[in-house]
């Protein structure tokens, strides 16, 4: 199995309910093995176009580790909390 990244770009509409949300994510993540690596927020665009003001980058052993947290019943239920923090997507590559 191959190491997989989740990362998301995202754009914060309420910084109280994203700090919310990023308290509860690191136990959802801990049962699959991931690690957060980075999060940031945009500098500059360089190239391109790109909305979002913020990333985040956590490593997975898989992608279908990614899949089983995403599907876990502990992150689904932190979903409504992201969606109302913030505008963005979510994309997982396998490296």
């Amino acid at each position: 199995m191959s190491t997989a990244y989740l990362i998301g770009h995202l754009t914060i509409k309420d910084a109280d309910t994203w700090a919310m949300y990023r308290s509860r994510v690191p136990a959802t993540l801990e049962p699959w093995g991931a690690e957060l690596v980075f999060r940031g927020q945009r500098a500059e665009v360089l190239a391109g176009e790109h909305p979002h003001t913020d990333v985040v980058v956590i490593r997975f052993p898989s992608r279908e580790a990614i899949a089983g947290w995403h599907a876990s019943a502990a992150y689904q239920a932190l979903i409504p909390l992201r969606q109302q923090a913030t505008d963005g997507v979510l994309l997982s590559y396998e490296a």
